[in-house]
C-alpha cells in the first residue's frame, strides 16, 4: 500500500526521515566517490556526517532533489570552505529549523532529531588527527610546514569539513 502522505508518513503511521537519509546518503557517495578515507574509520563518519548536516541544513525549500544535487555543490562548498563560520551557522539552522517546527504544530520532526544527533556526536567526538592549524603566524615569517606527525585531539566536525570540502572538490 503506498503511503498517502508524500514525506514518509500515512495517516498518523510512522515517519521516515527522508530527507536526513537523503542528504546522508549524497554526503557518503561524495566521500566514497573521492577514495580520500577508508569507510570503516571515524574519520569518515565524521566526514559524511559533517557533509550531511551541510546538505540537510542548507535545504531552506526542504525538497532535497537528486536533480539539484550538482548545481548545489557550490553553495555547499562555500559552507564548509576554511575560515566560514560552520559551526555557528549550524547553531542558526538548527535554531531556525526548531522555531519553524514549532510555528507548524507538529511534533519533533525525525529529520531534524537525526540531524540533532548527528552534530551531538560531530561536537561531543574528538578524534586524533594530524593539526590542520598550527596556529596563526606573523605575516612577515614563513609560514610553517604542515607538520603531519603533530597530532592533537580534534572535534570530529573540525577534521570532517576539510574531508567533505576535498571529497567535493573531487567530485
Amino acid at each position: 500500500m503506498q503511503p498517502e502522505g508524500t514525506n514518509g508518513t500515512s495517516d498518523g503511521g510512522l515517519a521516515v526521515p527522508m530527507a536526513w537519509l537523503y542528504a546522508e546518503y549524497i554526503a557518503d557517495e561524495l566521500l566514497r566517490t573521492g577514495r580520500l578515507i577508508p569507510v570503516s574509520t571515524l574519520e569518515f563518519r565524521a566526514g559524511r556526517d559533517t557533509l550531511a548536516l551541510t546538505i540537510y541544513l542548507s535545504d531552506a525549500a526542504g525538497e532535497l532533489s537528486g536533480i539539484r544535487v550538482v548545481s548545489q555543490l557550490d553553495e555547499w562548498l562555500s559552507l564548509t570552505a576554511y575560515g566560514h563560520p560552520w559551526r555557528d551557522w549550524v547553531h542558526t539552522r538548527f535554531l531556525d529549523l526548531g522555531e519553524a517546527a514549532r510555528e507548524r504544530g507538529r511534533g519533533e520532526d525525525p529529520d531534524l532529531e537525526l540531524a540533532r544527533a548527528a552534530w551531538r556526536w560531530l561536537d561531543g567526538t574528538e578524534l586524533f588527527a594530524t593539526n590542520l592549524d598550527p596556529g596563526r603566524h606573523d605575516h612577515t615569517d614563513d609560514p610553517p610546514g604542515l607538520d603531519e606527525n603533530a597530532r592533537v585531539w580534534t572535534p570530529a566536525w573540525q577534521l570532517g569539513l576539510p574531508l567533505g570540502h576535498l571529497a567535493m572538490h573531487l567530485f
